[in-house]
């Protein structure tokens, strides 16, 4: 199967994957509305592939064999000010063992 990446002109990062180019009948409205005019990015032989970059080939397969569509989200934002926090309480803890 060859299926369509779109990427979504409203949400950064945000790409709905569908079985044909130029089919989203199988897409719900709202979605497509929240979505926006989508971008094609690519065609691709998905049965060919083993992995994608951060989204579940499995998942994808499933998703687009079982609802006609997947939409993949961006990866969730790193807040490095509560990493740093976290890492100064980890080695003051540390600091208290020697």
């Amino acid at each position: 199967m060859i299926c369509a990446v779109y990427k979504s002109r409203r949400k950064a990062e945000t790409y709905l994957f569908i079985k044909q180019k130029g089919k989203f009948d199988d897409v719900p409205a709202q979605l497509m509305q929240v979505f926006g005019q989508p971008e094609l990015v690519m065609l691709l032989p998905i049965e060919k592939r083993q992995h994608l970059g951060i989204a579940d080939i499995n998942k994808v397969k499933a998703a687009l064999n079982e609802q006609g569509y997947y939409l993949q989200l961006p990866p969730p934002a790193v807040n490095l000010l509560k990493e740093h926090l976290q890492s100064q309480a980890s080695n003051e803890s540390a600091e208290w063992l020697f």
